[in-house]
């Protein structure tokens, strides 16, 4: 499969044909990764207004993340079909038009299938403006164009909900997806005008349509499976049950299709690697965790801390300041440091923050809220780069395109895995406290009798006042459950770090980073 060439080689761009080649390709991945975050503080406009719950209104984030994954893997088959620059621009020019359609849904139905559209079309841009990038600049550089790549999918996740927030509180919820459109159109003029003279050679392949088939059926059972768990009661409902079987099934035949097929829509073979799958399956449950716990937050503190979508989102934000200065360090250095220390202590940093969080009360104010997430900066910074030069090390060029898209995709499905659990066990978790808290509102409880007195004493009848103390047990309940899984997730992230040091010890980067330019 590696024997034809995938690649002529040109040499990499000069002056300021590199500088605009960057923001160009920066620009369209920044919109691309913005997008998975933009939606998170603005769910409870969303939902409020397409009439439907918060919990529902999360499809919109899960919608965009399986579909991207599904569409990741086929980054390596497309751009040998149609070459890498045409599907580039392709795929931000396609971009842009579902992000319209996003603003111009009438109702959730509509939003989540152009979420589903968006996040699909959306599948190749990353992968390939990474191959893209590394061809526009001397090996000898390929670490700084790494490091300046990580720093816009850094920032992007943390303006997301600041962006998303200040829009849904100032303009309206459909301009979160109308930003797109300038910068897409923009990002993607600027490409083809740069690249289009440097396109990769183009070959027919035969696609993988059973494999394919099997991926779309298996992922999306068991997405849909947790994203309507908690509605239909879970395992008593034949619904799941039919769903849970559906994705258990499909995945079965679907490692036996992958495993036996000449031209594999997913590579499994590479999972026969150690630093590989060990690599891979750290990244993925790290991200997964952060993930849930960045779709978390924003969520309580809107629904029951009283925070507008632009306070959400600046407790959100600071997060990258941190990863924006510690980023193209920790790209120089890890040539030269062990990467499975980089990535101990960025585990023991996600750790320290999320038992911070676990600490939090009703009473937290902005600064005590905002703090862990200053810290949570230093652990992004010293997360991805170390963990994904563990994972490609020891591969030829010619293993790269389906490493890549195989790691990516992991990582994303698990994205949209840990939001869906996250919220599913926040609900069930509140309901559990809910109804703890609940039995010392009683007669023979003074506080209780105090409480209820001093309401009725203010002008609220009976029925008001129980409401009221029905409120305030909500917000603990629900507060106490975020704390669980806050505290769970330290733990979690913590029990991960032995599987780092699983991998092999890796020498140097750049010849990773040699192998990633000339990946395609």
């Amino acid at each position: 499969m590696a024997s034809a060439p995938t690649h002529v080689a040109h040499e990499p761009l000069t002056g300021s044909a590199r500088t605009w080649g960057t923001i160009a390709l920066s620009a369209a991945t920044f919109m691309n990764v913005l997008d998975t975050s933009i939606a998170n503080v603005s769910l409870p406009a969303i939902a409020g207004d397409l009439g439907v719950s918060p919990n529902q209104g999360t499809w919109v984030i899960t919608s965009f993340a399986v579909a991207n994954a599904i569409a990741v893997p086929l980054t390596g088959w497309l751009s040998q079909r149609f070459g890498q620059v045409r599907l580039f621009v392709g795929s931000v020019i396609l971009f842009v038009i579902a992000s319209w359609l996003c603003g111009l849904a009438p109702n959730m139905t509509t939003l989540i299938a152009f979420r589903a559209l968006q996040g699909f079309v959306a599948g190749p841009m990353i992968p390939l403006s990474q191959s893209l990038l590394l061809a526009s600049y001397p090996r000898a550089l390929a670490g700084l164009a790494m490091a300046m790549w990580a720093m816009t999918t850094l920032v992007a996740p943390v303006m997301g909900p600041l962006l998303g927030g200040w829009i849904t509180d100032n303009i309206s919820w459909p301009w979160i997806f109308y930003i797109n459109i300038p910068v897409g159109i923009a990002a993607a003029l600027a490409s083809w005008a740069l690249y289009h003279k440097r396109e990769s050679v183009t070959r027919k392949l035969p696609i993988d349509t059973v494999g394919l088939a099997l991926l779309v059926l298996w992922i999306g059972a068991l997405q849909i499976m947790l994203d309507l768990g908690k509605e239909n009661d879970w395992f008593h409902s034949p619904l799941i049950i039919g769903l849970a079987v559906t994705a258990a099934v499909g995945f079965a035949f679907f490692l036996i299709w992958e495993l036996t097929d000449e031209h594999p829509v997913v590579e499994l073979r590479l999972f026969a690697r150690r630093n590989f799958w060990a690599g891979t399956i750290t990244t993925s449950v790290a991200y997964g965790l952060f993930f849930g716990n960045v779709v978390l937050l924003p969520l309580w503190l809107q629904q029951f801390m009283g925070y507008t979508a632009t306070d959400a989102g600046m407790i959100m934000a600071p997060v990258g300041l941190l990863a924006l200065v510690l980023s193209p360090l920790v790209g120089k250095t890890v040539g030269r440091v062990d990467p499975r220390r980089y990535a101990t202590f960025a585990f023991m940093v996600f750790g320290l923050v999320l038992w911070m969080r676990s600490n939090f009360n009703t009473q937290a104010d902005f600064g005590t809220i905002l703090i862990p997430t200053l810290i949570q900066g230093v652990a992004m910074a010293f997360f991805f780069i170390p963990l994904m030069t563990i994972t490609m090390s020891g591969l030829s060029p010619d293993r790269m395109p389906a490493a890549s898209g195989l790691t990516n995709f992991v990582r994303i499905t698990a994205g949209a895995m840990g939001t869906s659990i996250a919220t599913t066990l926040w609900e069930s978790r509140a309901a559990l406290h809910h109804a703890q808290l609940a039995e010392t509102v009683n007669a023979g409880s003074t506080a209780a009798q105090a409480a209820l007195s001093g309401l009725t004493a203010s002008g609220l009848t009976t029925e008001q006042a129980l409401a009221q103390i029905n409120r305030l047990v909500d917000q603990q309940a629900f507060m106490l459950a975020a704390n669980d899984i806050f505290w769970i997730s330290s733990m979690l992230f913590l029990a991960l770090i032995p599987l780092v040091w699983l991998t092999h010890p890796q020498k140097a980067v750049t010849g990773g980073l040699d192998a990633a330019a000339g990946a395609h």
